[in-house]
């Protein structure tokens, strides 16, 4: 039996076309589920809570960026959380580095380590941060520093 060329390139071309389809809402599904677990949303509530790092991203506006799925950075299983998500500000981006655990009695996350690495290079320990510095603070400090006066 022969089946003609344009049935095979319609085959063809609907198979694209559903197996394109099937790809695009799996990642849609698995980047929904990230988005809404307890590990990342905890995270993203540390960062949102330092002004200092919000400060060095120039936020807000923050925006999250999807998880890059193949990152070997990404580990999830039944008792931890390691994700990565990239993050941006209207200066500069980075990556929210995290790590959760999961107690199975009381099946909640906490929240082990959460850092925040810029693309300038600076480093944020969301767990201990950095003491936010005021406007006037900062401006007596280089006062000081260019009078070389001991005093602060």
């Amino acid at each position: 039996m022969r089946v003609p060329t344009s049935k095979l390139q319609q085959l063809t071309i609907f198979t694209t076309v559903l197996t394109g389809g099937g790809v695009g809402t799996m990642y849609y599904l698995m980047q929904k589920t990230f988005a809404e677990s307890d590990y990342h949303r905890m995270a993203l509530q540390k960062l949102e809570a330092c002004p200092v790092a919000m400060e060095g991203l120039g936020a807000p506006p923050l925006k999250v960026h999807n998880i890059h799925l193949s990152d070997k950075n990404n580990r999830i299983d039944q008792r931890t959380a390691q994700i990565k998500i990239p993050v941006t500000g209207s200066q500069t981006g980075g990556y929210l580095y995290t790590y959760s655990t999961r107690d199975l009695d009381t099946n909640r996350w906490s929240l082990k380590q959460a850092v925040l690495k810029l693309k300038e290079g600076q480093i944020i320990d969301l767990l201990n941060p950095p003491a936010a510095q005021s406007a006037d603070t900062e401006l007596r400090y280089r006062a000081v520093t260019q009078s070389g006066d001991p005093e602060l």
